[in-house]
């Protein structure tokens, strides 16, 4: 049986998604969200929010999503739990198979679903996200006051986590896997030039170590070229070795920058191809943080609302 065509779809239910979500749905859109595999998007990975505006003292990253979502349901926001798999965007009304099972079709989409931290990829590194491991310094630096803790990469990302984590760790410790830095000259001697940052060369983290009660106490790292292992103590780890938008369901149909994210109309959050809209990390690789994800998901259903306006049959 044909899905009915639906006046707005929304892919992702992080910050942006659900965001985008609450105004469309306030704007009589009766808007119908796709979760994705990862439901609540990043957050739902982080312990405590201190940096969202409206919760002086903090929230849970799992609880504030709950919050996010029960809003969209409030005023009438209709989910579905599922992948999209495959996208057909040519012309409107655009078709989405959830689950290689239904197609959907609708004549406004809007794109948030974000983008994921590259990470090592180690068991242990899973188990302690969020008790000392981050992919965040800006979210999760203020948690180190006063420890020591290590930065993973060596290009740009790292050296500016590495750097603003200094504003609260005893001491930084960048740990590369090569004998020099891939950052821009320029960053690169801001880190070698501030006191609290150490470096450890031609070397990778091979294990998080932590205790019974879930908290991160330190690293093991193997050095590349002598093969040699040795325990490091630290209260916090953090991976920068940059972030993948999930947009490769897209390829070919939507423009991207040299990175991957989805390019919009400066000002705006239109795609190359009128109706798409993109908001939230998946877009953004310079802020990527809640509230800049929540705004742009605004600025997306008002983006769609104004199209199907002027769009009336």
């Amino acid at each position: 049986m044909a899905q009915p065509i639906e006046q707005v779809i929304i892919l992702g239910s992080g910050p942006a998604g659900l965001t985008a979500a609450i105004y469309a749905a306030r704007a009589n859109l009766s808007p119908l969200l796709i979760d994705g595999s990862q439901a609540g998007g990043q957050l739902m990975i982080t312990t405590d929010v201190e940096n969202y505006p409206g919760f002086p003292k903090g929230i849970l990253g799992p609880e504030l999503m709950q919050e996010f979502r029960a809003q969209a349901e409030r005023f009438g926001t209709r989910f579905v739990s599922g992948d999209v798999t495959k996208v057909e965007l040519k012309k409107p009304p655009f078709r989405l198979l959830v689950n290689d099972e239904t197609w959907y079709e609708c004549r406004t989409l809007i794109i948030s679903t974000g983008a994921s931290a590259k990470l090592l990829g180690l068991p242990s590194e899973t188990k302690l996200m969020g008790h000392g491991v981050s992919a965040c310094a800006t979210c999760d630096g203020f948690f180190f006051k006063g420890k020591e803790v290590m930065v993973v990469g060596g290009g740009d990302t790292a050296v500016e986590e590495a750097t603003f984590l200094t504003k609260f760790a005893s001491k930084v410790t960048i740990i590369h896997r090569r004998d020099q830095l891939r950052a821009s000259k320029i960053m690169q001697e801001r880190a070698k030039s501030n006191a609290k940052i150490d470096f450890i060369w031609d070397s990778a983290v091979t294990e998080v170590l932590g205790v019974e009660n879930g908290c991160i106490t330190g690293v093991r790292v193997k050095n590349i070229k002598t093969g040699h292992v040795r325990d490091l103590p630290c209260g916090g780890l953090f991976i920068a070795i940059g972030h993948e938008p999930n947009t490769k369901l897209f390829t070919g149909q939507l423009d991207t920058d040299e990175h991957g994210y989805l390019t919009t109309t400066p000002g705006s959050t239109a795609t190359n191809i009128p109706g798409v809209f993109a908001a939230g990390d998946v877009q953004d690789h310079v802020y990527r943080q809640a509230v800049t994800a929540a705004g742009s998901g605004c600025m997306a259903a008002i983006d769609a609302e104004r199209y199907l306006e002027s769009h009336k049959a």
